[in-house]
């Protein structure tokens, strides 16, 4: 029987009777285990110590690998920095030696051009000198030749004397007379001349007055308010404006072309458009259909059809009826179209057909007084905002769009269509009718009350346009004239020169268009003279 059957058989025994063999086979069990242990250790202690030295002996050869590795690549990169270095210094070398060459070649150009500079010098002082001494000769001669004539002419007033029997003085007396008879002829020509080109300065100058006066000239004016909002009878109506998603506000936009803003303003509806025609249409349509109360897409395009149909009529009816009053004839259909549609166009508040109007009238009556043609300038006034009834359509100022528009439908007065381009000195002016259409455009829109401005805040407006002028350095007065259109400004001379008077009439105007708001531009004028005065007792 084994050891194992042993322990079974024991076990199955009574535990009371078997336990001290028990404890004496656990006690030898554990000392062999002890002994076998001790035997062992060693020989698994030695396969560790094996396995590690090996393993250390790996490591370490893998180390040595890596740092040779390293060390390579740190000595292929040390290499490839000192190529490129010596690469690098060579260039610098390269460049260096060019430099070097190019200032060695400027410095044999200019050894050269001074030799030749030198060679030149010479040859001049060689020239000047023998000029010298050929002056000098002639001098000699000359004084020669003046000691000879002196003696001659001694002698020939000697001789004048005895043959006339008069002596220098008496002589010297009736010569003056004779040029004193002369002279009093020329100077009564001289006297005529001036007398002549005086009456002529006269002339422009009472003509230059006579247009300032005017341009001062003011007088009341009623403006117009452009209509740009609908009233609507309750908020409701809002809704049905815009319709079902929208619908209906999107039709009526499309068929006017102006922008219908809806917003939380109680009882009213705000129209916008830069088309003041459109606009017109649209406001009349919007009217119209809330007054009837059916409001959809098809109603919309009905209604704004008719609308635009009579407001087309009103236009053409407008353009007539200006046309007419003026009693100008041979207006093409497309001029007169235009013109009328200026009655729905405002400046600042200023209907622009009365002001087209009212500055054909003005025109003429500066023409008539000024002996011009008045009728042709009354023409030349009446078109002279003609660009405003298309400026949003096209690119450009007002006046070049105006001059090309009345150049493409038949006027072809140069004088007509200088005004129309230059009224507002975009070009020179060719003609006289151009300045005589600028100062009635000022009559008309640049005096208090044309264009919505109070009498009080024009007043400060001038008087502020006066302080910033008497403001700058040097000034010693200012007057804002032409209705705040232009600032003349008075500098005094002693301590501001010439250049500086420009300098300052820059800054006085880059002042008021930063510090100042006003309509259209402000011309400023800087003044300097010098009076001398003094007085006869």
């Amino acid at each position: 029987m084994d050891y194992s059957t042993s322990l079974q058989t024991l076990a199955q025994s009574d535990p009371s009777s078997n336990l001290p063999i028990l404890i004496i086979i656990a006690i030898a069990a554990i000392v062999a285990g002890a002994i076998l242990g001790f035997f062992l250790a060693p020989l698994i202690a030695s396969k560790k110590l094996i396995a590690l030295k090996s393993e250390s002996s790996h490591l370490t050869k893998r180390a040595q690998d890596d740092a040779k590795t390293a060390a390579e690549k740190i000595l292929i990169e040390a290499d490839r920095k000192a190529l490129t270095r010596k690469e690098q210094v060579d260039k610098e070398l390269e460049a260096a030696r060019s430099d070097q060459r190019e200032s060695e070649r400027r410095l044999a150009k200019r050894e050269d051009l001074v030799d030749r500079k030198d060679e030149t010098l010479t040859t001049k002082e060689q020239t000047l000198e023998t000029k010298a001494e050929k002056l000098e000769d002639q001098k000699t001669q000359l004084q020669a030749r003046n000691t000879k004539l002196d003696e001659l002419l001694a002698k020939q007033e000697h001789e004048l004397e005895r043959v006339a029997q008069l002596d220098a003085t008496q002589a010297k007396e009736m010569l003056l007379e004779r040029v004193a008879d002369k002279a009093r002829g020329e100077m009564g020509k001289i006297t005529r001349q001036i007398v002549e080109d005086a009456e002529d300065d006269a002339k422009d100058e009472a003509r230059e007055i006579l247009i300032n006066a005017i341009q001062r000239y003011a007088n009341e004016h009623a403006s117009e308010a452009t209509v740009r909002t609908v009233a609507i009878p309750s908020d409701d109506m809002k809704g049905r404006i815009i319709g079902r998603e929208g619908r209906n506000i999107r039709a009526f936009e499309k068929a006017t072309g102006a922008d219908i803003i809806v917003d939380d303003t109680p009882g009213i509806i705000v129209v916008s458009c830069f088309d003041k025609v459109r606009q017109a249409v649209a406001v009349e349509a919007l009217e119209r259909l809330i007054a009837d109360g059916r409001m959809h897409p098809s109603r919309i395009e009905e209604v704004t059809e008719k609308v635009r149909g009579e407001i087309n009529e009103k236009v053409i009816k407008a353009g007539k009826d200006a046309a007419q009053e003026l009693k100008l004839k041979g207006l093409h259909p497309k001029i007169i179209e235009a013109m009328g549609k200026l009655t729905y166009r405002t400046s600042y508040g200023q209907n622009v057909l009365k002001h087209s109007i009212e500055v054909a009238y003005l025109s003429q009556i500066i023409a008539d007084q000024l002996g011009l043609d008045g009728r042709l300038a009354r023409r030349a006034g009446f078109l002279h905002d003609i660009g405003k009834a298309m400026d949003h359509e096209a690119e450009g100022g007002h006046p070049k769009i105006g001059m090309d528009f009345a150049a493409q439908y038949g006027e072809k007065d140069e004088a007509i269509l200088n005004a129309i381009g230059g009224h507002h000195a975009d070009i020179p002016a060719t003609t006289l009718y151009t300045p005589i259409i600028m100062a009635a455009d000022a009559v008309s829109a640049a005096r208090p009350g044309a264009r919505r401005e109070s009498m009080e805040r024009y007043i400060q407006r001038l008087h502020d346009l006066e302080d910033i002028a008497k403001s700058q350095p040097g000034v010693t007065e200012a007057f804002a004239v032409q209705a705040g259109r232009e600032i003349r400004v008075m500098i005094d001379a002693h301590r501001v020169s010439d250049d500086e008077a420009y300098l300052a009439a820059h800054e006085i105007a880059k002042r008021v268009s930063n510090e100042m708001t006003f309509p259209g531009e402000i011309k400023v004028t800087v003044l300097r003279e010098t009076r001398a005065i003094e007085i006869a007792r």
